[in-house]
């Protein structure tokens, strides 16, 4: 039994659904259990202290105990290109993206770059990731690999494309299949690890591999599926133009057996009433990536109006196109989206997001997202006071959602005062 002191937050309710005031509670001097991987207890620190008297105890202070940070949507192999010059999505894929991930079929760089990338991630207090790898078996291994040398729980699967790439990108329908399938039964369900089948997007899929994916699908509908829609105008248009038969972007999928309860859709920008309604009937997720989605130029999500239609909704990176692994500039970002949209997030709001929204986004509420007793035991420490620009603004703070509120505008791996995995504690 571990006992970690600090400031809690809890959610009782979804603060975009309820009233603020009545859906967070807020410990100042609380206590997290934690014993076997698990949290095992919540409450006040001298109720804890009391109850289990002989628990190893570590004391954070001031610093906030908040469940570790879930980045729904992330491209791993793009590490090494993030904050790549000035391109739309196209251009960017063709310059940079394509020409990286062709180096994953050696499972040498593949490894150096997935240690490097949960090296990064992890010193942001990321502990959950849903990563594209690249159409190489390898590229998933080495993800994998990494990810459980850490005792993280991850999630990830081959990218598959089969037109519109490179030769040293393409598969073909039946690899893509056979090599989902052999991946999926190494990895998905080992140690804290899940597989996702992962169409890049429709441009780089023929009909033919797209059907095949659904097939897998099919056949293993306990896993999710990943993909991209409606990012950028152009990507509409080239859509359109591939597949002149379908209603819009989001009927392609349908087409073939690619939308339904566990799809995970990732930038959702410009969707059609149609496809918005279809998305909220089969309880399908859209994932927001709001530093991609300004640093690319694609364009401004509506959160406001989808969390009122009832959408579920993660809040992700998007490394490489976005342009930070931390998931604090990802919460600022979507705060700054929401002002240019009209929509102004609460701090709760943008929280709740980046842990319980994310997880629920996943299936995955009941194990990952929040410090309720019989989750997993992966945390974050926040210093709420890190720089001397964030301390002074933070010694003003009326509640302590003004008080976290400067760490989400201004904070950096520098706020990130430990990090624990499974129990574990991996930084420090």
């Amino acid at each position: 039994m571990h006992l970690l002191l600090g400031q809690t937050i809890t959610f009782s309710a979804d603060p975009f659904k309820e009233p603020l005031a009545g859906c967070a509670k807020h410990e100042r001097r609380g206590a997290v259990a934690i014993d076997g991987g698990m949290i095992t207890d919540l409450g006040p620190a001298d109720d804890l202290r009391t109850k289990y008297p002989q628990a190893q105890v570590t004391d954070y202070g001031d610093a906030l105990i908040s469940p570790g940070f879930v980045d729904a949507h992330a491209h791993y192999p793009q590490t090494a290109i993030i904050a790549s010059w000035g391109k739309r999505l196209i251009d960017w894929l063709n310059s940079y993206t394509f020409p990286e991930e062709s180096r994953f079929g050696d499972p040498a760089h593949a490894a150096e770059i997935a240690e490097t990338y949960f090296d990064l991630v992890t010193a942001a207090g990321t502990t959950t990731t849903v990563s594209y790898c690249t159409i190489h078996p390898e590229s998933v291994d080495a993800y994998f690999t990494a990810a459980a040398a850490r005792g993280l729980r991850v999630l990830g699967g081959k990218t598959c494309m089969d037109r519109n790439a490179p030769d040293t990108l393409q598969d073909t329908a039946q690899s893509a299949y056979d090599d989902s399938k052999a991946l999926l039964d190494r990895w998905h369900g080992r140690d804290r690890l899940s597989y996702v089948i992962t169409p890049r997007f429709a441009p780089t899929s023929t009909p033919e591999q797209l059907d095949a994916l659904g097939a897998l699908w099919a056949e293993n509908p306990d896993v999710l599926m990943q993909t991209h829609i409606s990012e950028q105008h152009e990507e509409i248009a080239w859509v359109a133009d591939l597949f002149p038969d379908a209603k819009d972007y989001l009927d392609v999928y349908e087409r073939f057996g690619l939308i339904g309860p566990g799809a995970l859709f990732g930038h959702a920008i410009h969707l059609t009433d149609r496809e918005r309604d279809r998305i909220r009937e089969v309880d399908a997720s859209l994932i927001h990536c709001p530093t991609s989605n300004l640093f690319i130029g694609s364009g401004l999500f509506d959160m406001g109006g989808l969390m009122e239609q009832g959408h579920r909704i993660g809040l992700a990176t998007d490394t490489g196109g976005g342009s930070s692994f931390s998931m604090l500039r990802t919460m600022a970002a979507a705060y700054e989206v929401g002002q240019l949209a009209g929509t102004p997030l609460h701090p709760a709001q943008l929280w709740w997001l980046a842990t319980e929204g994310s997880a629920h986004a996943l299936h995955m509420a009941d194990r990952i997202g929040t410090l309720a007793p019989g989750s997993e035991a992966d945390l974050a420490v926040i210093d709420l006071s890190s720089t001397h620009a964030i301390a002074q603004r933070a010694a003003r703070a009326e509640d302590i959602w003004q008080a976290i509120f400067p760490t989400i505008m201004m904070g950096d791996d520098r706020a990130i005062k430990a990090v624990w995995a499974n129990g574990s504690c991996l930084k420090s």
